[in-house]
């Protein structure tokens, strides 16, 4: 899409004294909690998490596609030297105490490579390689014997092995399975679902009620009803009902969908998402995280990610986000502060403020007011404001 180049997304931590609380220790690695994506307005933020999804989607679809089915892919397609290239796509991942590293490269007819490394230290160890339909297998991976032949032109080596049952295969594919969870912060309407089925088992339904209560959202709870058998729902919100005096009387029941506000349905929405992802110590990453929310209620979220107490199992949370707010709030260490920026060819950088560096050469301190500093352009990322002199009412009028 938006990435020409190479660019790398990183959880691991950098050698830094900040907010010691927001890491935690993984084997050999220290890890962040939580990061998030700044950028002006088509700069790349949601084609980073959506390069994701892709993979994802890849990862699950492409041993049940046909030998003429397309892979979902985009490449660069401003500069002639990409506009036909496959696209690549690589992630390091933590699975019990071995990393594995496991990438390809695709474009919409084939898999041109694909690799899988392990490592329990810093020593990498390769599982196979492919270019093209030559696949080369070491004795490391040997659930990947005789699967070779079976395994389609656009189809990946990793997820065909799967469907046989190979075990290293089979937890790489689980991670992205069910430990993996990506959402959309503007349309979350159907990830209600999770919700409504932890609300179905008593210790989670009270998580959910812990999670939602504390954030003021001017009910006392709420409803599920389960209509026809199973396949529908209503959800009712409680509300005190009070007399002339302001003694509360009795309460009345609302409507979620028709009578709550969009951020209220938003927050009961993710709300199975982001507890189930604490409870299981999963990955969740969010594109518009902000959207429809005051900032205090995001502020909420991110505090809860980077807990120790509420965070016991380690679950991390990546998201995008223009609520300048957070950089002000003291619950970000500067390696889990990320920048996408396009430049002149439209091609979108990734940086962390840990990495980023002035004219000068000089990284800022960890000191500094990073919300001014960003909005007055420090560390780029932010859109330029044109002139609008030319909206300016020349006497003439319209009528509608």
């Amino acid at each position: 899409m938006s990435f020409k180049d190479k660019k790398t997304l990183s959880l691991e931590a950098a050698s830094i004294k900040e907010f010691e609380q927001n890491t935690f220790v993984a084997g050999n690695y220290t890890l962040l909690k939580s990061a998030v994506i700044y950028g002006a307005n088509s700069s790349g933020k949601s084609n980073l998490i959506k390069s994701l999804e892709i993979m994802r989607i890849l990862i699950q679809e492409s041993p049940k596609m046909s030998s003429t089915d397309k892979l979902e892919v985009e490449p660069f397609f401003l500069n002639a030297e990409t506009e036909n290239a496959p696209s690549y796509f690589e992630v390091l991942i933590l699975i019990g105490n071995i990393r594995y590293r496991y990438g390809f490269e695709v474009d919409r007819n084939i898999i041109h490579t694909e690799w899988l490394f392990s490592s329990k230290s810093k020593t990498e160890q390769l599982l196979f390689v492919r270019d093209k339909t030559q696949i080369e297998i070491t004795k490391h991976f040997p659930e990947g014997k005789g699967i070779e032949e079976r395994t389609r032109e656009n189809a990946l080596f990793l997820s065909s092995v799967d469907q046989w049952n190979g075990g290293i295969s089979k937890k790489i594919v689980n991670w992205f399975n069910t430990n993996l969870f990506i959402v959309s912060g503007l349309t979350h309407e159907e990830r209600r679902r999770v919700t409504l089925m932890l609300n179905n088992v008593e210790i989670t339904k009270k998580r959910i009620e812990n999670f939602i209560s504390p954030l003021d959202l001017g009910f006392n709870g709420y409803r599920i009803e389960i209509k026809n058998g199973g396949d529908s729902y209503s959800v009712f919100t409680n509300h005190n009902k009070y007399d002339r005096h302001g003694n509360v009387i009795g309460t009345r029941l609302m409507d979620l969908d028709r009578q709550e506000s969009s951020g209220t349905n938003k927050v009961f929405d993710l709300a199975g998402y982001i507890n189930g992802s604490l409870l299981m110590g999963c990955t969740i990453i969010i594109d518009e995280l902000d959207a429809k929310l005051h900032p205090l209620l995001t502020i909420a979220i991110v505090k809860l990610f980077n807990s120790i107490e509420h965070n016991s199992q380690n679950a991390q949370l990546i998201f995008a986000t223009h609520d300048t707010n957070l950089l002000s709030c003291g619950e970000f260490r500067r390696d889990q502060i990320y920048f996408t920026e396009k430049n002149q060819f439209e091609e979108t950088d990734l940086y962390s403020l840990v990495e980023y560096k002035d004219d000068n050469g000089v990284k800022p301190r960890n000191d500094r007011s990073y919300e001014k500093d960003y909005i007055n352009g420090r560390y780029g990322a932010i859109p330029f404001i044109g002139d609008f002199s030319n909206l300016i009412n020349d006497g003439q009028s319209i009528e509608v």
